[in-house]
């Protein structure tokens, strides 16, 4: 992974555990419950599309239609971790099928498959390195990066780690905005595929909007795109963003405990644990980003290893928001105080 030091000290840094090797198991893809998780999945969205649809059509209060995006926006979060499965190539055995279903279910998410695929699996070679940040990661500063820079800088950091900007106007930046653009350093690949995702993007919203009217396709698609972001933001925060988190230098840079220590164990109720696809087992898919979503519980209950991990609950998870820096000394996650 182009770390420095010595063959000697990589090769002993990057030694695994022999319960590594059953996590292989656990890799195995089955296209009959891929095919089941977008049935069970997307015809419920789409219904729920029918019914909010009908529901301003009719006249009924927004707010009905708002409640019902609610529900929508979470099936759309599942959409989410479906279309990052293909982009491991793990949601079905096939090569062909991950793609093809990759791009069709970006196009709901509003995330080109190439791009994000190429930032994604930077930031799974990467992640807990400080020395190689800034590939599909949220932008963090060392307490001492941060001391040493500019005000306006100091300021644009504050503003953007508030929650109300990374949260309220984080998800709308992002897959509205943000995601039309392809990725630093990205391949012609990447490119044909924004220009490709955003012209089809385009159509939909001409053809809905001459379907069903512009202001009831915008009444219903932004509340749930920016709801079904905000939380798969927070999902992604409170991933590589909590208090006893790893992170190193790359001279130091170990991949187990970057895994096992800069990935949390987010232990969410079964029905959230269903809306996002198992994805709280963060720390089980870095550790091997084949398995597929649906294996990832049965490969956490097998392997005594990976439950040695402290699970980080929903209520214990909101205080991880005043995390800010990191600070090298105290090897820390820290707030600006």
């Amino acid at each position: 992974m182009g770390k420095s030091g010595s063959k000697a000290d990589r090769e002993e840094r990057q030694k695994w555990p022999d319960w590594y090797a059953e996590l292989r198991r656990y890799r195995n893809r089955s296209t009959g419950k891929a095919a089941w998780q977008l049935i069970n999945t997307l015809v419920p969205y789409a219904a729920l599309w029918a019914l909010m649809i009908w529901t301003m059509h009719k006249g009924y209060s927004y707010w009905i239609t708002l409640g019902l995006s609610l529900v929508a926006s979470l099936l759309l979060v599942r959409v989410f971790i479906l279309f990052h499965d293909c982009v491991h190539g793990s949601l079905f055995p096939q090569k062909r099928a991950n793609t093809i279903f990759g791009y069709v279910l970006g196009l709901l998410v509003f995330t080109p498959f190439e791009d994000w695929r190429y930032s994604h699996l930077r930031h799974h070679a990467t992640y807990a390195d400080l020395d190689t940040r800034g590939f599909g990661d949220i932008w963090t500063m060392t307490k001492t990066e941060y001391e040493a820079a500019s005000k306006s800088t100091q300021i644009s950091y504050r503003l953007f780690r508030h929650p109300l900007v990374l949260l309220g106007l984080g998800p709308v930046f992002t897959f509205l905005l943000r995601f039309r653009l392809p990725s630093r350093m990205a391949k012609r690949k990447a490119w044909v595929n924004i220009f490709v995702t955003n012209v089809l993007i385009a159509v939909i919203i001409v053809t809905a909007s001459l379907l069903i009217g512009f202001s009831t396709y915008a009444g219903i698609q932004l509340p749930v795109i920016w709801l079904a972001g905000l939380m798969g933001i927070w999902l992604f925060y409170v991933q590589h963003q909590f208090y006893g988190v790893y992170w190193s230098r790359g001279k130091e840079w170990n991949p187990l405990r970057a895994a096992m220590e800069g990935s949390s164990f987010y232990k969410l109720p079964g029905v959230l644990r269903w809306f996002s696809s198992n994805i709280g087992y963060h720390h089980v898919h870095h550790l091997s980003p084949r398995i597929p979503n649906y294996r990832l519980k049965q490969c956490y209950d097998s392997v005594p290893a990976l439950q040695e991990k402290q699970p980080l609950t929903f209520w214990k998870s909101l205080a991880c928001i005043r995390l800010k820096l990191w600070d090298e000394n105290r090897k820390e996650l820290v707030g600006f105080s």
